[in-house]
């Protein structure tokens, strides 16, 4: 195993009305494939802190981070089935500030995505992603029908 440790990354998941943010993926894990912006978190940072950081570096659009959704592990294998890296994703649900989507850092490419291509298979996506945008759309809603929550 190359890393003794899981790693930590945090990804940002920033959802409208209609649309889903998407970034695809340059390099390992899930190289050419679509989903959420993200990467390492750094030390002192939380990371809630390193999933907007991620996501503007990435796709140079501005977001609020607002809650945790979920954790997601990713066990990277070699050919023989081993693990050759773990990380531990916390998902984070980030509110839209402002920017256009353009594909920065190591994604091939970032772009709001309808709701609707996601939940068709529309696009090669990362494992979860449609079970994770759904979270995002239902806490969403439920902070906007209660604010105070």
């Amino acid at each position: 195993m190359k890393n003794p440790r899981p790693l930590l990354g945090a990804i940002a998941v920033v959802v409208t009305d209609s649309h889903v943010l998407l970034a695809r993926r340059a390099n390992p894990p899930d190289a050419g494939l679509w989903g959420f912006p993200g990467g390492h978190v750094e030390l002192g940072e939380t990371a809630l802190d390193a999933a907007a950081r991620e996501l503007h570096e990435e796709t140079g659009i501005t977001a609020r981070p607002v809650e945790y959704l979920s954790n997601i592990d990713v066990l990277e294998r070699d050919a023989q089935g081993d693990i050759t890296r773990q990380f531990l994703l916390a998902a984070v649900l980030c509110d839209f500030v402002g920017g256009t989507p353009c594909a920065a850092d190591d994604v091939l490419d970032a772009a709001w995505v309808p709701h609707g291509q996601v939940r068709a298979g529309a696009l090669p996506t990362s494992e979860r992603v449609d079970w994770l945008m759904e979270l995002a759309i239902q806490r969403a809603q439920a902070r906007r029908n209660n604010p105070n929550a």
